[in-house]
């Protein structure tokens, strides 16, 4: 069966390479951290953010026993507040919405941070860039995240943005992304 995580990376693939800037917006337990900095190598960037001070411990832990380059920034702030910190454009992006994996799941991604943090990424993304969004269903924030990230990005000019969904139709409680290119 097809491996969302797998496919993801492969979408995203195309458009990151040595030397390029990258963003996990939603950083967990930091295995997209981790991809991105290694696709980056040692002269590209990557900026990672999390609410959480457990996800930024996880994270800097992970990446230092997978030696990853020291190319990162990780941040302990909001996804809509990556203006901030990020000055150029981003030639990739990923968000994974939902909570911390292994957490208490009492904080999780909020449509009224989320929705803001990504028309800003895609604002922000570069010629050829690319915005993954992941989305989980199977809690009530997950699903009206979800909803109101396809209402908006229904919204995005066409000759600008291409964006897709991704989604298994036979388990609708089941993860899926959005693709959003430029």
């Amino acid at each position: 069966m097809t491996d969302l995580l797998e496919l993801q990376k492969k979408f995203i693939s195309k458009h990151l390479f040595a030397g390029g800037i990258a963003a996990d917006y939603t950083m967990g337990n930091g295995h997209d951290t981790l991809f991105l900095s290694r696709t980056v190598g040692p002269r590209g960037r990557v900026y990672a953010f999390d609410v959480q001070s457990a996800a930024l411990q996880s994270t800097a832990r992970r990446l230092a026993a997978e030696n990853a380059p020291q190319n990162y920034i990780l941040i302990h702030d909001s996804h809509h507040n990556a203006g901030d910190y990020i000055k150029q454009k981003v030639n990739a992006g990923m968000f994974n919405l939902g909570w911390l994996p292994g957490s208490d799941r009492t904080v999780f991604t909020r449509r009224e941070t989320t929705l803001p943090a990504i028309s800003a990424a895609i604002e922000r993304m570069s010629a050829d860039g690319i915005l993954l969004v992941a989305v989980y269903p199977g809690h009530s924030e997950g699903d009206a995240e979800g909803r109101l990230i396809q209402e908006y990005l229904s919204t995005l000019d066409r000759r600008k943005y291409m964006n897709a969904l991704f989604r298994i139709t036979n388990s609708p409680s089941s993860p899926y992304f959005f693709i959003i290119e430029n």
